[in-house]
């Protein structure tokens, strides 16, 4: 996708901390790779955007994501369901610079630490010094140990889990008119040359927009820039969110691409 075009900004950005945190964090949900095992729930609360005490319940099952809300709401002086902690941790941005460094490596000491060798927590942490920050990217390229399967030539399966398990972006090209459920997306693609993880050139892929009348994003229409996980789209993206989440991508592909040892494989959540 270049020179992306993106138009103004038809609504304001979302207030409600725990439907933003939903709209990305269902469609790993429903295949079960991450959260409760309330995916129905989630995704009928987020779609009538029925905020609250139960929807802040499924929010902190979330073990993966839910530690780097608190280290990003400590670091900011906010709440970890707070709009822009749930945003930074999602789409990145300069909020982030604020939230890593020796911060971000005492966390990720008290939470893996327990489950690794000395030598292998350092290779972990390694990452934090090429610039890596607690970003959703982070947890995909830098946690998981699909970047290592990668590097040991495990075939394309890996690639394809860490492409759709990072927040990607996309325009919208068409909407499926027969039934409204799917949508055509122009959006780059994670490559790996052998060596590295970069953006390839972009694609058309099918994503869907809403399952039996729900949906996680607000309305779309062609020509709209939006974001992506799992093959869903999660929400529409203004300049400023397009801008924010191209940057913090590029600084987790730029940390994990320069460290020498991948995430060790017992490192999974």
């Amino acid at each position: 996708m270049t020179a992306t075009a993106v138009r103004p900004a038809a609504h304001a950005p979302e207030a409600d901390g725990a439907v933003l945190f939903g709209r990305y964090a269902f469609p790993p949900n429903e295949r079960g790779y991450c959260g409760p095992d309330r995916a129905a729930e989630l995704l009928e609360r987020v779609s009538m955007r029925a905020s609250g005490a139960a929807l802040a319940e499924v929010a902190r099952g979330f073990e993966g994501a839910w530690p780097y809300l608190e280290l990003i709401g400590e670091s900011l002086g906010r709440a970890p369901l707070d709009p822009v902690v749930v945003r930074t941790y999602w789409l990145g941005g300069p909020l982030l610079v604020r939230c890593g460094g020796r911060r971000f490596v005492s966390s990720l000491e008290s939470r893996f630490r327990p489950r690794l060798t000395r030598l292998d927590f350092e290779r972990l942490a390694t990452a934090v010094t090429h610039g890596a920050t607690p970003h959703h990217s982070f947890h995909v390229f830098g946690v998981y140990p699909w970047v290592g399967l990668l590097r040991g030539g495990h075939g394309d399966a890996p690639l394809e889990v860490l492409d759709r398990c990072r927040i990607s972006w996309g325009r919208v090209v068409a909407i499926d008119v027969d039934d409204g459920e799917s949508v055509l997306v122009e959006t780059p693609r994670l490559a790996w040359d052998g060596r590295r993880l970069m953006l390839a050139p972009p694609r058309l892929e099918p994503m869907r927009l809403r399952r039996g009348g729900l949906r996680l994003a607000r309305a779309v229409e062609p020509g709209d820039v939006v974001s992506l996980h799992w093959d869903w789209i999660c929400d529409r993206l203004s300049a400023v969110d397009l801008a924010d989440l191209r940057r913090s991508t590029a600084t987790e592909l730029a940390a994990v691409n320069a460290c020498a040892y991948s995430a060790p494989a017992t490192v999974l959540a």
